[in-house]
């Protein structure tokens, strides 16, 4: 299985250029398709395969080990996929920020540990992400089936012609085009990342009045301070239409890691030169109001006897909405303390929850609550 999401530029401040592109789509599709694409900013696909490879033996996934960890297993929305409520994600660290290595290492650990969603992207390191993520898989001698691939599509290339959801990157119109790669078989399911509730329900009346495949995951930001969209819109549309969430980013980029507590340490990510937007998120007001919540919500952690990443990934898994959780490592350190957050989610109780809730005071307003 695969899942290929198209997105946009990581900078979100510049949607006219976005906009451009999109303008420049097929128009030949229905009016009420055409005004959905000129929306729409994401899509994504679960596909079969991440390329074409004869693996030289079969190894399934380690379920003694699977069960050790405490692994979890969530269908996808309301479809059938089954995938592990843990996923490893590669942005900025594969064909970046580590090695290829370790990379295997990271990967391998996660494997073992009952992982099988894998989230990468065509754009990250400018399609090195993906090779990276494919050659490890081959070498390995994974079973194919056994695994679910998630990658993203938009930013394909420099050329007009290698980025966008037209029909010469991607066949044809969006919701189109998912059913056409869906019905040739190179896919199994598609959903959206960073769509807006509107534009979801949008592309699912469209599927549905011309007899088309719908989307059956939402891949959004989650974390304990951003939570409007997952804890309100998202279960909404999961009872409506069975669109799951696929959360990425527990950690907030690695704020809620505690390492930014005093400053910003030249090997983390907001260091780069390329995340200044991070750096300046962390130094301001409102960065160093989130601080002195994480150290109050350090006591609750070392309570529970987890470490604070753990417990705010566990945070994020306690809500039965969220089909998975994307992580995002760098050593193999770091992905084995938060594959532990497993073991940290049966503690996460409706007290504990609510002591979290008045420490964050961000708890979003909704008709009903669906908090888990």
């Amino acid at each position: 299985m695969q899942v290929s999401i198209a997105c946009t530029e990581h900078n979100l401040k510049s949607r006219n250029g976005e906009d451009r592109l999109l303008s420049k789509q097929s128009s030949t599709a229905p009016n009420v398709v055409n005004a959905a694409r000129a929306k729409f900013r994401t899509v994504a696909i679960i596909a079969r395969s991440l390329g074409t490879f004869t693996p030289q033996h079969h190894i399934s996934l380690k379920e003694s080990t699977a069960k050790q960890t405490g692994m979890k297993y969530r269908n996808l929305g309301k479809s059938g996929l089954r995938v592990s409520c843990l996923g490893l994600g590669t942005w900025v660290t594969f064909g970046g920020q580590i090695s290829d290595e370790v990379a295997e290492r990271l990967m391998t650990i996660a494997y073992e540990s009952g992982v099988n969603l894998f989230d990468t992207a065509e754009v990250y390191a400018a399609g090195k992400a993906e090779v990276i993520l494919g050659s490890i898989i081959k070498k390995k001698g994974w079973r194919r089936s056994s695994l679910v691939i998630t990658t993203k599509l938009y930013w394909g290339g420099k050329a007009e012609t290698e980025r966008g959801l037209s029909r010469k990157h991607i066949i044809e119109e969006i919701v189109r085009a998912m059913t056409h790669v869906i019905n040739q078989g190179m896919a199994m399911y598609w959903g959206t990342s960073r769509w807006s509730a509107m534009e979801i329900m949008e592309a699912y009346s469209v599927a549905r009045q011309f007899n088309m495949i719908p989307p059956v995951c939402e891949q959004a930001e989650y974390h304990l301070f951003q939570r409007e969209k997952v804890e309100v819109q998202l279960p909404e549309l999961y009872h409506k239409i069975g669109v799951g969430a696929m959360t990425w980013s527990p950690l907030a980029c690695g704020i809620i890691s505690g390492k930014y507590g005093n400053g910003v340490p030249e090997s983390s990510r907001a260091s780069l030169k390329c995340y200044q937007w991070l750096k300046e998120r962390i130094v301001s007001e409102e960065g160093r109001k989130q601080q002195n919540k994480l150290k109050d919500l350090s006591p609750i952690a070392e309570r529970l006897g987890c470490t604070l990443p753990q417990l705010a990934v566990a945070w994020c898994l306690r809500n039965e909405g969220v089909s998975s959780v994307l992580l995002g490592s760098s050593t193999p350190e770091q992905l084995i303390e938060n594959l532990g957050a497993i073991q940290v989610l049966p503690k996460m109780t409706s007290h504990v929850v609510n002591e979290i809730d008045n420490i964050l005071r961000n708890k979003p307003y909704s008709k009903k609550d669906y908090r888990s």
